[in-house]
Order: C-alpha cells, then structure tokens, then sequence
C-alpha cells in the first residue's frame, strides 16, 4: 500500500493529537488532481487563499489571493467569499454573502476544491491506495483497523454496509490480516442472497454421491472449499433458518456432514459474514436465529457508504478516468457533481458512471471530462429522481420568469432546475431549445 498524497509542508502540518476533535479542512482536489492536504483551523476560522497557501494555489489562478474566510462555532460552518474575482461555490451554487451551512460541507474555490470537516486527524496520513484500486480515506482506515483487531483477536467478524460500499473488500481485510496474506489459505465468498432457494444446504455443506437424484458424484461444499482460511458469507440473514441451524452447528462443533453423509469431516474456518439489514432487527423480527446472532455478529465493523468518505472520491474519479484513457483528466466541476449525489449503489455504481462519463467525453474530442459528461440520473436514488415526463396544460406550465430563476438558482444545472420547477428535464429541454434566448447548458466555467 501506498500513499496517494502527503503533506510535507510545516504549514500544513497537523497538530499532535489531543483528546477532542480538531476542525480544519481538507483539499481534495488542487493542481489539476485528487489531493489530501489538510490545514486545521486556527481559532475557530481560517483564510482562504493564493497569498495565505502559495502552496494549496500556486496553479490556480482563478483563486484570488484573500479568497474567502471559513469559521467553525462547533455546530455550524459559515463561509463567506472575500470579494474574490471568481466567486466561492457550495453546491455549484455561487455564495453571496456569508453563507451557514451543517454538516460536512465541499467548496469550491477557483479549480480547488477544499472539504470543511469536523476533524482533520483521521485525514492527517493522507489517502491510501493499493495495486488492486482500493482507496482507503480518513473514515475507512479506521474501519480497516477494527478488521485487524478482530482478525487478531478471534475468528468471526460481522460486515454492516450498503451494496456496493466494499463489504466483500474488507472480508479480504479480515482473511489477509488472519493468515499472513498466506496463498495457501482459502478466500470463499459466497452471495447468500443469490444462493436458489432449495440449494443452499447442499452448496454450503455439500453432498455424497447418493444423496439426491441426480447426485453421481460427491460434492464439496463452500464451508469443505474454505478449510483452513475464511468463508465469507455476504447477505447472510438471507439464508433460511433451517440452514442457519445447520451453520451453527457447524461453527460450535468444527465439523460438517454433507448431506447423504453418515460421518462428519472436520473443518477449521473462520467466518466473516455481511448484512445490509441490521442483524439485530432480524433477529428480533424472527427472521434470524439469536444464537447463530450471538455467534457471527460480534465484533461489528461498520463499512460506510461513498457519500461519507467524500476523500476518496476524487482518487476513485481519477483512477477509473485515466484508466479508461491516459490522455483524459476529470475536472473539479465533475468531482464537485459527483459529490453532490449520494450515490446508492456506492463504488460499484460510481465506477460504472466515470467511465460512461469518460467514454462520453473522448467522443466529443476532448481531453477533460466534465460535469456535463455525467448522466442527468447517476448517484440519484430511484426516488430523487425526475418526475415522470407528462405534459402540463399550457396555463401550468412556469413562465420564463420562473424558469430563468431556477436555472440561476441552480447554476445552469437543467435537471436540478426541472426538479425545482416539478417538470421532468427532457420537458425543460424541449422548452429551452424553442426559447433560444435562454441558456441551455450550463455557464462556461474553466474549472
């Protein structure tokens, strides 16, 4: 593994570490690419700029020199630009005036992008990145330290996360830091979710010749496959309860008897298993066995989704774009998109996005791929997105007052105005193209 991004620099130097969260902000894009340098808060605030960080800058000149000033009360950041040529944005949205915001806001300044968080030290080391394309940020690496301990301390660990977040990753985590990264120990992932109803008995704990019609043959089982390494099992309150007795039975005894078998065989695994659903719920819905509960769902490690590990998203970006072509570079514009949405489907569906987005743009003949190359729908959930395209009578539609307001609002954005305005984008569209008078992209913007 190695780091993605240092911050040599003594200005930019986090303090040593004290008992209490330590504010300050985070670049995760500057000089042209994904970053992690981090500056702390002084007093509650900092300054923004060319003349304050020569080096955060220096290649941006767009940035003005006192560009815009940040402030942190504990609760709620305020923002507010310092009369800088080009403007502060939050959410593409040009500030006007100072600006209050909760959370974890993202900003961008000229090209720069710079990430306000409640606490620097987890992104102090910068962002991590191996061979295979794991991005480990400030929030993962913490999650990746749990999985050591546990791996360290017994033999189950349980995986909570959405699809797509990286669960199956983070089982290899547990394996490797198990076994030494031994080539001779197994990695046996199973989809429970996946497994035809009827079947899983005899996949997972396999079968004699014999057994079944059909059955010419002994067949081994995943949990017979995963001796001496580890089983994954990912979704696995979606196995049925008599199955789940039978795993139980399994982990107290380590032994397994496939079906058709008189004797049992012994067997030494370790089990990381995986849920979407709080287990817990399951189990108290009837849904999952308490004692098989008791068994693989402690310790817990929590796998966060994409949206919370915004210091990722830029090395992800980054990667699948040059990836796809070397000659091709994202712009801020397009990882300020994409960290606008909250991406359901996690790094799967983001991956899949960048490179459409890529593709689109080496169409077009251009060697930056923008925001404008990313599909209207990508990182929405089914539920943000447009309403379903019907046409309004004539007296329902919005004047061209309203429409104009909201593509201001919006920053030219046509989806995110036809949402506002309760129209379906491909309405707006048809609109814009018959009123030539108004924008129908968004403004130009070099960043």
């Amino acid at each position: 593994m190695r780091p993605a991004d240092e911050t040599t620099d003594e200005s930019q130097r986090v303090p040593e570490l004290g008992h209490g969260a330590l504010p300050g902000v985070v670049m995760v894009w500057g000089h042209g690419g994904p970053s992690a340098a981090v500056l702390p808060l002084e007093r509650g605030q900092i300054v923004l700029g060319r003349g304050v960080q020569p080096d955060w800058f220096a290649d941006d000149e767009r940035a003005s020199r006192e560009h815009c000033r940040l402030e942190y009360d504990g609760r709620l950041w305020s923002m507010t630009d310092l009369g800088s040529r080009n403007g502060t944005f939050l959410n593409n949205v040009r500030l006007a005036g100072a600006k209050l915001v909760s959370g974890q806001p993202l900003f961008r300044i000229g090209r720069t992008l710079v990430w306000a968080v409640q606490d620097v030290r987890p992104h102090r080391s910068g962002v991590l990145m191996e061979d295979g394309g794991l991005v480990l940020g400030g929030v993962l690496k913490r999650a990746w330290a749990e999985i050591e301990l546990a791996a360290h301390a017994g033999n189950t660990l349980c995986l909570r996360g959405e699809s797509g977040s990286g669960k199956e990753l983070a089982a290899r985590a547990f394996h490797e830091a198990a076994t030494g990264k031994s080539a001779s120990a197994p990695f046996v992932g199973v989809n429970c979710a996946a497994i035809p109803e009827g079947l899983a008995e005899r996949l997972l704990f396999g079968a004699r010749r014999g057994a079944y019609s059909g059955a010419t043959a002994d067949v081994q089982g995943y949990v017979q496959a995963a001796h001496r390494g580890t089983l994954f099992l990912d979704e696995i309150a979606e196995l049925d309860l008599r199955v789940q007795a039978k795993l139980l039975r399994v982990l107290e005894t380590r032994e397994v008897l496939a079906l058709g078998a008189t004797k049992p065989e012994p067997v030494e695994i370790r089990v990381c298993v995986a849920a979407h659903a709080d287990l817990r719920e399951r189990v108290q819905a009837g849904q999952f066995r308490e004692d098989l509960y008791y068994r693989v769902g402690r310790p817990e490690v929590k796998i966060a989704p994409l949206r919370e590990r915004l210091d990722e998203l830029p090395w992800l970006i980054d990667s699948q774009i040059r990836a796809h072509a070397p000659e091709l570079r994202a712009s801020a514009r397009l990882v300020e998109a994409c960290a606008e949405r909250p991406w359901p489907g996690n790094v799967r569906e983001l991956i899949g996005e960048v490179r459409r987005a890529a593709h689109r743009a080496q169409r077009a003949g251009r060697e930056e791929v923008d925001a404008t190359d990313l599909d209207p729908e990508a990182g929405l959930r089914l539920a943000e997105s447009a309403p379903e395209e019907a046409e309004l009578p004539t007296s329902e539609f919005p004047d061209s007052e309203q429409i104009q307001r909201a593509l201001s609002e919006t920053g030219g954005n046509v989806t995110r105005a036809a949402r506002q305005l309760g129209l379906h984008r491909n309405q707006l569209r048809r609109w814009l193209a018959k009123n030539a008078t108004l924008p129908t992209t968004e403004p130009k913007d070099p960043a």
